[in-house]
């Protein structure tokens, strides 16, 4: 069940750029948290444009590396190198520029296509039944990862899901399950653009869109 604007926790800020650099500074800082007392930081990447940003500010960061696996939301079923798939824009943006083991880059195997790339990613996850950080955005549908509303998806109970009927191209798509996300030590979601005003408001006012179902998340928003 969703929760009003009151008991959100949420942080605003002026614009992507600001929302961008603070996202990149609260992954170093539960970077350092977890690697002082584990031997690894399981972080969970999200695509789009202000993510990417966060991603090219992480760059120069000081962060162990060699401690970090990396993590998808959510992928789309697209050839591996396609240049819409996030984890090629990962790589551009983050991965190819620090020294991240490549065995510690856990890429969703989309191109199988929704079921066999579902399947795959489960067996990975279920080595690692707890993330420790997962980085998210919302749509302008209210939609997260690639959980839409009204999708069978968003109500699949497995780690990972697969995704068919997408409202956004393409419309096959590999992403983490709700409950997954949820069992997540921490979540941020990011909310940017005028274009999502409307879905932000609905989830202020405890409408029960996908993203609103994320147990406590952090809201990083630069929309009033």
């Amino acid at each position: 069940m969703s929760c009003p604007a009151l008991f959100l926790k949420i942080k605003h800020f002026s614009d992507a750029e600001m929302l961008a650099s603070a996202m990149a500074d609260a992954v170093v800082s539960a970077a350092h948290q977890v690697l002082d007392v584990r031997d690894a930081f399981h972080l969970v990447l999200a695509g789009g444009s202000t993510p990417k940003r966060s991603y090219e500010l992480l760059r120069r960061k000081d962060i162990d590396w060699s401690r970090v696996h990396v993590w998808f939301g959510d992928e789309r079923c697209l050839p591996l190198g396609d240049k819409e798939r996030n984890d090629v824009m990962a790589e551009e943006a983050l991965l190819q520029h620090v020294p991240i083991p490549a065995s510690h880059i856990h890429r969703m195997a989309a191109e199988l296509g929704p079921v066999a790339g579902a399947e795959d990613y489960c067996a990975q996850l279920k080595q690692f039944p707890v993330m420790d950080m997962v980085l998210l955005g919302m749509g302008e549908d209210g939609h997260t990862a690639s959980l839409f509303p009204d999708n069978p998806a968003l109500h699949d109970a497995r780690d990972a899901v697969p995704v068919f009927d997408s409202p956004k191209p393409p419309p096959e798509r590999v992403s983490m399950g709700l409950a997954y996300l949820n069992a997540a030590r921490h979540r941020i979601v990011m909310v940017a653009g005028e274009g999502k005003k409307p879905a932000w408001q609905q989830v202020k006012a405890g409408a029960s869109l996908p993203v609103a179902l994320l147990r406590e998340p952090e809201w990083y928003s630069t929309l009033a």
